[in-house]
């Protein structure tokens, strides 16, 4: 049998590169960890924790002390003309810095035992050898989370798309105590803001846009509320942008080549839900590779993205309709119930039958409203 310097090789290290090796190793597993940037490593996100983020980062192992971020108990959709909040099943999200979530999941991975490589670009591979600027490392297995422009990805023939659409985002902090105890997103023309509370004293302002020339400053006219809540509060942060591609893969393994996070596809940021998928996606590779067959973790993949994939599905079709958009808040204004149940599927917490039930009532609602 050939003798691997590692293990698994996992080509990036954000949060869903940390993850994916600290669920390895966590099986047993050598892993080594390599990525161009050095920690903490920064991202333009909307910085929200849902419920069932923080379950799958216990089951992963990775404890978020309280004193992390800021408490959020629901989601809240405010329009010019209604508004609709709900709160989660069971739990609460948590806001925090992209920042400080890079560091516990660093540490996290140290204290695993994961040889990390930080600083190191990796230039090429080559079946199980991967270059590390001028040296060689040869892996069993290897796991690509380089992000949505992955290399990883290219190398190893995975980059044919299914369906791919693109929006812009930009995230800006501000220097005051949250106003709500919800993750708000308000809704206007081809676009929306997402505010969520990230400290005592700090929210974040995600800008999710249409219009790659649009910017958080060009927007806040739009709406007017926000704005007069930021009237005269310091920024804390400068503008960080990131593009926000809804992109689906035909595949995401192939021999002994896995994507994960990112890499793997992509869902819109308007679900909040890609830390969600990414932590969920390293528990069953980890499983995967324990049992030697990356086909289970394709069928998981597949599996772990639906419901979020229906949530992007529902939400993009309200940014690109303005008659949608409106029927639909509205509807869910007369009937919170339905957007209770809503997000309590978006969270994992009630069954695909009841939540399918429930979109068919919407349905109804936005085409009688």
């Amino acid at each position: 049998m050939m003798s691997y310097d590692t293990d698994v090789f996992v080509l990036g290290g954000g949060p869903a590169g940390l993850a994916a090796a600290i669920a390895a190793r966590r099986r047993g597993f050598r892993v080594t960890l390599a990525d161009a940037d050095r920690p903490p490593i920064d991202k333009a996100c909307g910085e929200g924790l849902m419920p069932d983020s923080l379950t799958a980062a216990a089951q992963l192992g990775i404890h978020i002390p309280d004193d992390a971020g800021h408490p959020f108990r629901g989601i809240r959709f405010t329009g010019p003309a209604n508004s609709v909040e709900a709160p989660f099943p069971g739990g609460v999200g948590r806001g925090i810095r992209r920042t400080t979530l890079h560091s516990l999941l660093a540490d996290a991975a140290a204290d695993a035992g994961v040889e990390m490589l930080w600083g190191a670009a990796v230039t090429g591979m080559d079946g199980h050898s991967v270059r590390i600027q001028s040296s060689t490392l040869t892996a069993r297995w290897i796991v690509g989370a380089d992000g949505g422009q992955s290399a990883a990805r290219r190398w190893a023939g995975l980059d044919e798309i299914r369906r791919e659409s693109r929006r812009f985002g930009f995230r800006r902090h501000y220097r005051m105590a949250p106003w709500s105890e919800f993750v708000e997103i308000h809704w206007s023309e081809g676009c929306q803001f997402y505010v969520t509370p990230v400290a005592e004293d700090e929210v974040c302002l995600v800008l999710m846009s249409r219009d790659p020339h649009q910017r958080i400053d060009d927007a806040l006219p739009l709406f007017p509320a926000i704005r007069e809540r930021l009237s005269g509060v310091q920024a804390t942060t400068s503008d960080r942008g990131a593009f926000a591609a809804t992109r689906r893969l035909k595949r995401v393994a192939r021999a002994h080549i896995a994507l994960i996070g990112d890499a793997s596809g992509t869902i819109d940021a308007i679900t909040g839900e890609g830390i969600c998928l990414a932590f969920q996606q390293s528990l069953v590779l980890a499983a995967a590779l324990e049992a030697g067959d990356l086909r289970q973790y394709e069928a998981a993949h597949e599996q772990l993205s639906r419901m979020p994939v229906f949530m992007a599905e529902f939400m993009l079709m309200m940014d690109r309709s303005a008659w949608i958009r409106r029927r639909a808040l509205h509807a869910l204004s007369v009937r919170p119930d339905l957007f209770r149940t809503l997000l309590a599927g978006h969270v994992g917490a009630v069954r695909l039958g009841e939540f399918a039930r429930t979109a068919v009532s919407l349905g109804w609602e936005i085409a009688t409203a």
